[in-house]
């Protein structure tokens, strides 16, 4: 990639500039990822294993992940195809956005993916899980453009925890970002508005930073077509990926983005929406989940665990081939980014450098 500065900017954005060219040098020198276990223990403790993983080190993102890396990465199916990605939060209870529901609010059309890595090639830890009941937000899209994007999805059964399916830490509502160092976005959402991932279907991973939001709704030029007011609310967060220029797509939906603070991984977003994820890449938008923390934890309360003795049939994790196992859920993308692919990189890297 090459980066040149805009003429006119004044000495900060050489700065910024340089900054871009050392961080993409240091690109190919950041250590790769080393996976402290490669086989399944025994069950894990829901409560005390929350945001641990059995994979150390660091990855720079825009590319495969291994396995292991996001045991609460979670995979929403709606009548057997793969639509949105999810997160577990507990043994009962998994985490997405609100506008992946929009086909139907009936819990037995949706399952559960757990413990998958590659969606073509499920293991002995995979899980299919049964929902029990669904809770969408109210407020979802009432008075702003995707507003309180976020959904609760109950369980019938327990998941099973082992070293592949483990609960992500949700953050408490006063937890300061500017603290946290690692922020990562996963999925196995579409490469491009045209382009499906490739084969077997593999978990990719990106890391981002977070973004000011009256600037990211400063740059943000909303369709035509939306006849709803565009902000950027307290409930949301925006974020990018400096380095690899990768962002969420069709299929990535409320999938997790997630930071490391004190050797423990928090779920600090939902993928909620986006600019088109063609080049020039833009930031994404994500549903702040500290800002929902009461209400989770009310919903959580209004319903006990359901009799596992009334839950349908287990079923076998499918192996997802086809095109039509990834669905049409809605994906809101038809955002314009107001700045050149180049600049914009030299801005996000300039504010980020400058804690804005």
């Amino acid at each position: 990639m090459d980066i040149t500065a805009a003429e006119g900017l004044g000495p900060g954005w050489k700065v910024a500039c340089m900054l871009a060219v050392v961080l993409l040098c240091l690109h190919s020198l950041l250590p790769h990822t080393k996976v402290a276990g490669t086989t399944d223990g025994p069950p894990v403790s829901a409560v005390s294993s929350c945001g641990k993983t059995a994979v150390t080190g660091k990855i720079i993102g825009g590319k495969n992940t291994v396995d292991k890396r996001w045991p609460w990465q979670a995979g929403l199916l709606y009548q057997g195809m793969f639509i949105c990605g999810a997160s577990l939060i507990s043994d009962y209870w998994v985490i997405s956005a609100a506008h992946c529901f929009q086909m139907s609010h009936k819990p037995s059309d949706y399952k559960i993916l757990l413990g998958y890595y590659q969606l073509e090639k499920p293991t002995s830890y995979s899980q299919l899980a049964a929902v029990y009941r669904l809770f969408i937000h109210a407020d979802y899209n009432k008075h702003y453009y995707q507003e309180s994007d976020i959904t609760l999805l109950q369980l019938y059964r327990p998941a099973k925890f082992s070293d592949s399916i483990r609960t992500v830490c949700l953050p408490e509502v006063n937890i300061q970002l500017l603290d946290l160092i690692l922020c990562w976005i996963t999925g196995w959402g579409m490469v491009n508005d045209q382009e499906l991932l490739p084969t077997p279907r593999t978990l990719q991973e990106a890391q981002v930073g977070f973004l000011d939001n009256s600037f990211c709704e400063s740059i943000l030029k909303p369709p035509e077509t939306i006849n709803q007011t565009i902000a950027i609310q307290d409930g949301m967060l925006c974020a990018a990926d400096f380095l690899a220029g990768k962002s969420v797509c069709r299929g990535d939906s409320g999938g997790p983005l997630v930071c490391k603070l004190n050797d423990t991984w928090y779920l600090m977003g939902l993928a909620s929406f986006s600019t088109p994820c063609e080049k020039p890449i833009g930031p994404g938008i994500f549903t702040k989940v500290s800002y929902f923390n009461q209400w989770i934890t009310e919903k959580q309360k209004s319903s006990p665990n359901p009799d596992p003795s009334t839950a349908p049939p287990e079923e076998k994790p499918p192996a997802l081939f086809s095109f039509n196992s990834l669905g049409n859920v809605h994906k809101p993308r038809n955002f314009l980014v107001l700045v050149a692919s180049q600049t914009f990189l030299l801005l996000l890297i300039f504010l980020w450098t400058m804690g804005l």
